[in-house]
C-alpha cells in the first residue's frame, strides 16, 4: 500500500505513528516499550514459553480496522528497535477472539516486525456466538481480518522504518494453520513463506467431526469413557504397535500401520477401571473413525489416530460434544443458539454447512499456482497424536495440492509436509515436538535450501532427552542400527519399509 510522503515524514518516531492515516483504520495507540517492560494483558491468553522480561525494546501499535459496517477488527503491530528487516504475521486458535501475544513475543525475540489480530471479535476461542446474525463478522473471521491486518501492518512497517520488509512470513497452527492456507489460496502475494501447522482448513467437516466424537460418547451415556481409562487404551495401543516400525522406542512412527483392536481391552465381566465395557469399545471405534455419512457411507473427516488417546478429553470427556464444533452449527448453519446436537443429521447437516460456508472459512482450494509462481513456499506439519484435528486431514490437503499442481516433480520445491510422531495438537506429547520451523523457512525462501528434514527435540524436566529427524512426507525416520535411539544422528530419512 502506497503512503504519502507526508505520512512517512510524520512517522519518524513510534509515538508519531498514532497520526498515520490508513484506509478504514483507526490507530488507537502507538507507544515505545522499553526492553523487558512489556506486561502481558490479562484474560484468556495462552502462556508464553518466553519471559516478557527478555523482550527487546519495541514500538507497540494498536489499531482497529473496519472494512465493513459490522467489522471491528483489532490488530497489534510490534516493531523492534533492532529489526531483522522482515515481517511475520502470526495466527490464532479455535474461534480466536484475542491477540496472539505469545506468538508476537516469539517473533519479536527473533527480530521480526510482527502482527496479530483478534479476527474481528473478542471472546473465548471456544465461543463462536459472535457469528450468530453477523455475516460480516464471519467473513472477517474466515479470511478478511488476516488479510487486512497484513496489508495495514506492512504499511505501518514501511512508515516506521522508512522501507518495506524484505521478506514476509506467516506462522500459525490450528486455526492459524487454516489462516495460512487461506492466505496462500486467496491472497497469494501477501507472504513469501507460509508455515501452516495442523490446519483446521476443512472447517465444515472438522466441526462436524467434533460433534461425531462427542456423539460417540454421549448419545448413549453407557458409551461414555471415563478419562481415567484413556491411559488403559493408550498403553494397550503402544504395546501393540510400538515395534511395528522396527524400533521399540515408545513412539508409533506412522499410526496408519497400527492395526489395534480395541476389543483387547474389553472387560471380561463387570465394568472395572482397567478395562472397557462393550458400549465403550464401540465408542473407541467411532473415535478412531472416520466420521461417516450415514447415507453414502463416505468419510466426512478422518478419525483420530491410535496413540492420541491421552488427549481425548477435549472432544469426548465433557458433558456434551465440544463447543468449538457445536458453535458452527448453532450460530452459522442453523442460526439457533439452542440447537440440539442430538438432532444432527450427518448427511443433510454437513451438506448445509458447506452451502452456508461457501468457502468463507473452509480453506481447501488445492490450486496454489499463483502462490508458488512468485516463489512462495508452504511448510505444513502435523502431529500424529493430535487429538483435536485428525492428522490425515493434512495429508489429504497436501496430496490434493500435488495432484492439482501435476505431482511432486512440479510442486515439490514449493511445498513440504512433515508428520511428527508422538506430537499432539501443535506441540506437546510423548515424542520430539519442538522444532524451529521459522529458521527452516528462512533458509528455504532466502537461500533456496528446501528442507529434507527438520531436527525436533523432546524435553523432560527442562532438559532435552531425545532428538529425532522429522522427514518430508511420505518418508519416515529409520534407525541406522547403531547409536542412541535418542539421538537424531542415529536416524536417516527414507521411504516407508
Amino acid at each position: 500500500m502506497a503512503l504519502s510522503g507526508a505520512s512517512l515524514a510524520s512517522a519518524a518516531t513510534c509515538e508519531s505513528l498514532a497520526s498515520l492515516s490508513l484506509p478504514e483504520t483507526t490507530i488507537t495507540s502507538a507507544q515505545t516499550v522499553a526492553a523487558g517492560a512489556f506486561s502481558m494483558p490479562g484474560g484468556g491468553f495462552m502462556p508464553s514459553p518466553i519471559s516478557a522480561k527478555t523482550l527487546p525494546a519495541f514500538c507497540r501499535v494498536a489499531a482497529t480496522l473496519r472494512p465493513s459496517k459490522d467489522s471491528d477488527i483489532k490488530i497489534e503491530v510490534w516493531l523492534p528497535v533492532s529489526w531483522n528487516g522482515k515481517f511475520q504475521g502470526v495466527g490464532n486458535g479455535g474461534w480466536t477472539g484475542s491477540i496472539s501475544y505469545p506468538a508476537l513475543m516469539e517473533a519479536l525475540q527473533k527480530g521480526y516486525a510482527s502482527a496479530s489480530t483478534d479476527t474481528g471479535h473478542a471472546g473465548n476461542p471456544l465461543d463462536g456466538s459472535f457469528a450468530l446474525g453477523h455475516p460480516e463478522k464471519v467473513v472477517d473471521f474466515g479470511y478478511r481480518a488476516v488479510h487486512e491486518m497484513t496489508v495495514k501492518a506492512k504499511a505501518i512497517v514501511s512508515a516506521f522504518y522508512d522501507k518495506s520488509a524484505q521478506y514476509s512470513y506467516w506462522n500459525g497452527c490450528s486455526s492459524g494453520g487454516k489462516q495460512g492456507l487461506k492466505e496462500a489460496q486467496r491472497y497469494p502475494n501477501d507472504y513469501d513463506g507460509i508455515i501452516a501447522g495442523a490446519p483446521a482448513n476443512y472447517w465444515t467437516h472438522l466441526t462436524a467431526a467434533t460433534v461425531w466424537v462427542g456423539a460417540a460418547t454421549h448419545k448413549d451415556e453407557a458409551s461414555f469413557i471415563p478419562p481415567a481409562k484413556y491411559r488403559v487404551i493408550h498403553d494397550a495401543v503402544v504395546k501393540a504397535c510400538d515395534a511395528v516400525d522396527g524400533l521399540k522406542d515408545g513412539l508409533i512412527d506412522d499410526p496408519r500401520r497400527c492395526h489395534f483392536d480395541p476389543k483387547t481391552v474389553e472387560c471380561p465381566g463387570a465394568d472395572a477401571p482397567t478395562c472397557l465395557t462393550a458400549p465403550q469399545i464401540e465408542a473407541v471405534k467411532k473415535i478412531y473413525g472416520p466420521a461417516t455419512n450415514p447415507r453414502t457411507k463416505e468419510a466426512i473427516f478422518p478419525g483420530l489416530e491410535p496413540g492420541s488417546e491421552l488427549g481425548w478429553g477435549f472432544m469426548a470427556g465433557g458433558k456434551e460434544p465440544s463447543e468449538i464444533g457445536m458453535a458452527e452449527f448453532r450460530n452459522i448453519v442453523y442460526h439457533d443458539a439452542n440447537w440440539d446436537w442430538r438432532t444432527f443429521d450427518f448427511d443433510k447437516g454437513v451438506a448445509l454447512a458447506e452451502k452456508m460456508d461457501n468457502n468463507t472459512i473452509t480453506a481447501n482450494d488445492p490450486n496454489l499456482k499463483p502462490f508458488f509462481s512468485h516463489g512462495g513456499k508452504l511448510l505444513m506439519y502435523h502431529g500424529w497424536t493430535d487429538p483435536l484435528i485428525a492428522p490425515e486431514n493434512s495429508i489429504n490437503y497436501y496430496t490434493s495440492v500435488l495432484d492439482k499442481m501435476g505431482g511432486a516433480s512440479k510442486a515439490g520445491d514449493s511445498i513440504r509436509l512433515f508428520m511428527v510422531p508422538g506430537m499432539d495438537h501443535c506441540g506437546g506429547g510423548e515424542g520430539p515436538n519442538a522444532f524451529d520451523s521459522v529458521s527452516v523457512m528462512e533458509q528455504w525462501v532466502e537461500k533456496g535450501n528446501a528442507p529434507a528434514q527438520i531436527v525436533a527435540s523432546h524435553r523432560a524436566g527442562g532438559q532435552v532427552d531425545r532428538t529425532r529427524p522429522l522427514c518430508t512426507y511420505p518418508q519416515v525416520a529409520h534407525y541406522k542400527g547403531s547409536g542412541s535411539i535418542d539421538e537424531a544422528a542415529s536416524f536417516v530419512c527414507a521411504s516407508q519399509q
